[in-house]
Protein backbone atom coordinates (compact mmCIF):
# COMPACT_ATOMS: atom_id res chain seq x y z
CA UNK A 1 0.00 0.00 0.00
CA UNK A 2 1.05 3.58 -0.57
CA UNK A 3 1.05 5.97 2.38
CA UNK A 4 -2.27 7.42 1.19
CA UNK A 5 -3.76 3.93 0.87
CA UNK A 6 -2.65 3.13 4.42
CA UNK A 7 -4.26 6.32 5.73
CA UNK A 8 -7.47 5.56 3.84
CA UNK A 9 -7.68 1.96 5.07
CA UNK A 10 -6.93 2.90 8.69
CA UNK A 11 -9.56 5.65 8.67
CA UNK A 12 -12.19 3.43 7.03
CA UNK A 13 -11.45 0.68 9.56
CA UNK A 14 -11.79 3.11 12.46
CA UNK A 15 -15.12 4.32 11.07
CA UNK A 16 -16.33 0.71 10.76
CA UNK A 17 -15.22 -0.31 14.26
CA UNK A 18 -15.67 2.74 16.46
CA UNK A 19 -18.29 5.32 17.34
CA UNK A 20 -17.65 8.81 16.04
CA UNK A 21 -15.70 10.85 18.57
CA UNK A 22 -14.82 7.97 20.88
CA UNK A 23 -11.37 8.07 22.45
CA UNK A 24 -9.02 5.37 21.18
CA UNK A 25 -5.44 4.68 22.21
CA UNK A 26 -2.98 4.15 19.36
CA UNK A 27 0.02 2.12 20.52
CA UNK A 28 3.19 1.46 18.54
CA UNK A 29 5.48 -1.39 19.60
CA UNK A 30 9.02 -1.16 18.30
CA UNK A 31 11.38 -4.04 17.58
CA UNK A 32 13.74 -2.68 20.24
CA UNK A 33 11.01 -2.92 22.87
CA UNK A 34 10.11 0.76 23.10
CA UNK A 35 6.42 1.69 23.25
CA UNK A 36 4.91 4.88 21.80
CA UNK A 37 1.34 5.85 22.67
CA UNK A 38 -1.24 8.51 21.89
CA UNK A 39 -4.97 9.08 22.38
CA UNK A 40 -7.28 10.08 19.55
CA UNK A 41 -10.84 11.26 19.13
CA UNK A 42 -10.17 12.29 15.52
CA UNK A 43 -10.00 9.52 12.92
CA UNK A 44 -8.05 11.67 10.45
CA UNK A 45 -5.32 12.34 12.99
CA UNK A 46 -5.29 8.70 14.07
CA UNK A 47 -4.89 7.50 10.48
CA UNK A 48 -2.12 10.01 9.84
CA UNK A 49 -0.19 8.84 12.91
CA UNK A 50 -0.64 5.17 12.03
CA UNK A 51 0.59 5.75 8.47
CA UNK A 52 3.60 7.70 9.79
CA UNK A 53 4.72 4.94 12.15
CA UNK A 54 3.89 2.23 9.61
CA UNK A 55 6.74 3.41 7.39
CA UNK A 56 9.21 3.90 10.24
CA UNK A 57 12.18 1.53 10.37
CA UNK A 58 11.99 -0.62 13.49
CA UNK A 59 8.20 -0.61 13.91
CA UNK A 60 7.08 -4.14 14.81
CA UNK A 61 3.35 -3.56 15.09
CA UNK A 62 0.71 -0.85 15.48
CA UNK A 63 -2.29 -1.45 17.74
CA UNK A 64 -5.39 0.27 19.03
CA UNK A 65 -7.82 -0.24 21.88
CA UNK A 66 -11.04 -1.83 20.65
CA UNK A 67 -13.32 -0.44 23.35
CA UNK A 68 -13.86 3.30 24.07
CA UNK A 69 -11.42 4.85 26.53
CA UNK A 70 -12.45 7.35 29.19
CA UNK A 71 -12.34 10.84 27.64
CA UNK A 72 -10.02 12.17 30.36
CA UNK A 73 -7.27 9.86 29.06
CA UNK A 74 -7.24 11.97 25.89
CA UNK A 75 -5.22 14.53 27.84
CA UNK A 76 -2.26 12.17 28.16
CA UNK A 77 -1.47 12.90 24.52
CA UNK A 78 -4.36 14.53 22.64
CA UNK A 79 -4.41 13.47 18.99
CA UNK A 80 -0.63 13.02 19.00
CA UNK A 81 1.95 10.39 19.94
CA UNK A 82 4.24 10.32 22.97
CA UNK A 83 7.42 8.34 22.46
CA UNK A 84 8.98 5.82 24.85
CA UNK A 85 6.17 5.78 27.39
CA UNK A 86 5.85 3.60 30.45
CA UNK A 87 3.34 0.86 29.71
CA UNK A 88 2.10 0.75 33.29
CA UNK A 89 1.68 4.49 33.77
CA UNK A 90 0.76 5.81 30.33
CA UNK A 91 -1.28 3.17 28.49
CA UNK A 92 -4.90 2.15 28.95
CA UNK A 93 -6.01 -0.03 31.86
CA UNK A 94 -9.21 -2.08 32.08
CA UNK A 95 -10.77 0.39 34.51
CA UNK A 96 -10.30 3.22 31.98
CA UNK A 97 -12.66 1.59 29.45
CA UNK A 98 -16.08 3.24 29.72
CA UNK A 99 -18.10 0.53 27.93
CA UNK A 100 -17.67 -2.72 25.99
CA UNK A 101 -18.50 -2.21 22.32
CA UNK A 102 -16.67 -5.10 20.59
CA UNK A 103 -15.92 -8.77 21.17
CA UNK A 104 -12.71 -9.95 19.50
CA UNK A 105 -12.35 -13.56 18.37
CA UNK A 106 -8.66 -13.96 17.51
CA UNK A 107 -7.68 -17.08 15.54
CA UNK A 108 -4.08 -18.14 14.82
CA UNK A 109 -2.04 -21.19 14.00
CA UNK A 110 -1.68 -23.53 16.98
CA UNK A 111 1.98 -24.39 16.50
CA UNK A 112 3.61 -21.10 15.50
CA UNK A 113 6.71 -20.32 17.56
CA UNK A 114 6.74 -17.06 19.49
CA UNK A 115 8.18 -14.07 17.66
CA UNK A 116 7.78 -15.23 14.07
CA UNK A 117 5.22 -14.63 11.33
CA UNK A 118 2.72 -17.23 10.14
CA UNK A 119 3.12 -19.38 7.07
CA UNK A 120 0.57 -19.00 4.27
CA UNK A 121 -0.90 -22.36 5.29
CA UNK A 122 -1.35 -21.22 8.89
CA UNK A 123 -3.17 -18.08 7.73
CA UNK A 124 -5.40 -20.13 5.41
CA UNK A 125 -6.31 -22.52 8.22
CA UNK A 126 -7.10 -19.60 10.53
CA UNK A 127 -9.41 -18.20 7.84
CA UNK A 128 -11.23 -21.54 7.51
CA UNK A 129 -11.72 -21.68 11.27
CA UNK A 130 -12.99 -18.08 11.34
CA UNK A 131 -15.59 -18.85 8.68
CA UNK A 132 -16.78 -21.94 10.56
CA UNK A 133 -17.00 -20.07 13.86
CA UNK A 134 -18.89 -17.17 12.29
CA UNK A 135 -21.32 -19.57 10.61
CA UNK A 136 -21.94 -21.33 13.92
CA UNK A 137 -22.65 -18.09 15.76
CA UNK A 138 -24.98 -16.93 12.98
CA UNK A 139 -26.95 -20.17 12.50
CA UNK A 140 -26.92 -21.64 16.00
CA UNK A 141 -26.87 -18.55 18.20
CA UNK A 142 -28.50 -15.90 16.01
CA UNK A 143 -25.55 -13.53 16.10
CA UNK A 144 -25.25 -10.94 13.34
CA UNK A 145 -22.46 -11.13 10.77
CA UNK A 146 -19.16 -9.88 12.19
CA UNK A 147 -16.55 -7.52 10.90
CA UNK A 148 -13.69 -9.70 9.64
CA UNK A 149 -10.02 -8.81 9.72
CA UNK A 150 -6.84 -10.51 8.59
CA UNK A 151 -4.48 -9.75 11.47
CA UNK A 152 -1.26 -10.28 9.54
CA UNK A 153 -0.77 -13.74 11.05
CA UNK A 154 -4.33 -15.01 11.47
CA UNK A 155 -7.95 -13.90 11.40
CA UNK A 156 -10.22 -11.77 13.56
CA UNK A 157 -13.97 -11.82 14.02
CA UNK A 158 -15.25 -8.61 15.61
CA UNK A 159 -18.78 -8.49 16.98
CA UNK A 160 -20.48 -5.26 17.95
CA UNK A 161 -22.06 -5.25 21.39
CA UNK A 162 -23.10 -2.65 23.96
CA UNK A 163 -22.41 -3.73 27.53
CA UNK A 164 -21.18 -2.05 30.70
CA UNK A 165 -17.56 -2.60 31.61
CA UNK A 166 -18.13 -4.70 34.69
CA UNK A 167 -17.36 -8.16 36.05
CA UNK A 168 -20.52 -9.68 34.59
CA UNK A 169 -19.63 -8.53 31.06
CA UNK A 170 -16.05 -9.75 31.47
CA UNK A 171 -17.30 -13.17 32.50
CA UNK A 172 -19.70 -13.29 29.54
CA UNK A 173 -16.99 -12.42 27.00
CA UNK A 174 -14.62 -14.94 28.56
CA UNK A 175 -17.31 -17.63 28.35
CA UNK A 176 -17.93 -16.94 24.64
CA UNK A 177 -14.24 -17.36 23.85
CA UNK A 178 -13.91 -20.57 25.85
CA UNK A 179 -16.99 -22.09 24.19
CA UNK A 180 -15.66 -21.25 20.72
CA UNK A 181 -12.24 -22.65 21.59
CA UNK A 182 -13.79 -25.89 22.82
CA UNK A 183 -15.75 -26.21 19.57
CA UNK A 184 -13.16 -25.13 16.99
CA UNK A 185 -9.62 -25.55 18.33
CA UNK A 186 -7.68 -28.38 16.74
CA UNK A 187 -4.09 -29.39 16.07
CA UNK A 188 -3.69 -26.63 13.46
CA UNK A 189 -5.55 -23.60 14.85
CA UNK A 190 -6.53 -22.09 18.18
CA UNK A 191 -8.89 -19.38 19.36
CA UNK A 192 -7.14 -17.11 21.84
CA UNK A 193 -9.09 -17.22 25.09
CA UNK A 194 -6.93 -14.55 26.74
CA UNK A 195 -8.33 -11.55 24.79
CA UNK A 196 -11.37 -10.99 27.02
CA UNK A 197 -10.05 -7.99 28.95
CA UNK A 198 -11.77 -4.64 28.37
CA UNK A 199 -8.60 -2.73 27.41
CA UNK A 200 -7.48 -5.32 24.87
CA UNK A 201 -5.44 -3.90 22.01
CA UNK A 202 -5.55 -5.28 18.48
CA UNK A 203 -3.75 -4.71 15.18
CA UNK A 204 -4.57 -1.53 13.31
CA UNK A 205 -5.95 -2.62 9.95
CA UNK A 206 -3.95 -1.17 7.09
CA UNK A 207 -0.57 -1.45 8.87
CA UNK A 208 2.30 -3.92 8.54
CA UNK A 209 2.92 -6.66 11.10
CA UNK A 210 6.62 -7.44 11.40
CA UNK A 211 7.25 -10.41 13.67
CA UNK A 212 10.71 -11.94 13.28
CA UNK A 213 12.54 -11.88 9.95
CA UNK A 214 10.66 -11.33 6.69
CA UNK A 215 11.27 -14.67 4.94
CA UNK A 216 9.67 -16.49 2.04
CA UNK A 217 8.22 -19.12 4.36
CA UNK A 218 7.11 -16.71 7.10
CA UNK A 219 6.64 -13.29 5.47
CA UNK A 220 5.60 -10.01 7.01
CA UNK A 221 2.03 -9.10 6.04
CA UNK A 222 -0.28 -6.14 6.27
CA UNK A 223 -3.30 -6.43 8.57
CA UNK A 224 -6.47 -5.60 6.66
CA UNK A 225 -10.17 -5.32 7.35
CA UNK A 226 -11.53 -7.70 4.74
CA UNK A 227 -15.22 -7.48 5.52
CA UNK A 228 -17.01 -4.51 6.98
CA UNK A 229 -14.56 -1.85 5.82
CA UNK A 230 -12.88 -0.73 2.63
Amino acid sequence: MTVEEVRTHVKASAEALFDEGQVTELRVIMQNGYIHSGYYDNFEALAEAAAHWDRKTGTQGIYWTLNPVHPDCLHRAKNKMRERVSKRQSTTSDKEIIRRKLILVDIDGANRPTGVSSTDDEVARAKECALRAAAFLFRERGWTAPLVGMSGNGYHLLYKIDLPNDDRSTTAVKKVLHVLAALFDDDAVKIDTSVFNASRISKVYGTMVRKGDDTGERPHRRAVLVRGGS
